[in-house]
């Protein structure tokens, strides 16, 4: 009886073991695509991701690399101060987005040109997103907001 009592424990211990590796997979691989990893420009220049790879990228609009074309087709550079990436994005834009503004953008590296589906900008005049002061701080080109 009690060695019928630690079999019963034994296999109770093995079947959660089980069930919690199978939901740990299952959740892993139902966020595959939910995943969307930051880089700076200097990053995706230095390492360019895969093209079927969607991820973020983050920094200042290029002052003077803004051009709307034809529809709501817009293409500009994106900067951290190290390096540019040429961007495209086919939608309407959010109201602050501009020149020397903030902005993080989803999108896939094609043929060199970030082709974004959604463009972030910031919702006020001390805004930045934490990623994108992080990457101008690497680059050593960040000022608080007050400073000039």
């Amino acid at each position: 009886m009690r060695g019928l009592k630690k079999q019963r424990r034994i296999q109770i211990i093995i079947v959660a073991f089980v069930a919690l590796a199978i939901s740990t997979g299952l959740i892993g691989y139902a966020m595959r695509d939910g995943i969307n990893f930051f880089r700076s420009p200097t990053q995706v220049v230095e390492e360019p991701p895969a093209p079927s790879e969607t991820f973020r990228i983050g920094g200042l609009v290029e002052e003077g690399s803004l051009i709307r074309g034809q529809g709501e087709t817009v293409r500009f550079s994106v900067t951290d101060g190290g390096a540019s990436v040429p961007v495209t994005y086919t939608g309407v834009l959010p109201d602050l987005f501009g020149e020397n503004q903030g902005m993080i953008g989803t999108g896939k590296l094609v043929d060199g040109v970030f082709v974004a589906n959604e463009i972030l900008a910031k919702h006020d005049e001390t805004y930045m997103p934490k990623e994108v002061v992080d990457a101008l701080k690497e680059q050593g080109i960040y000022q608080e907001p007050g400073d000039s």
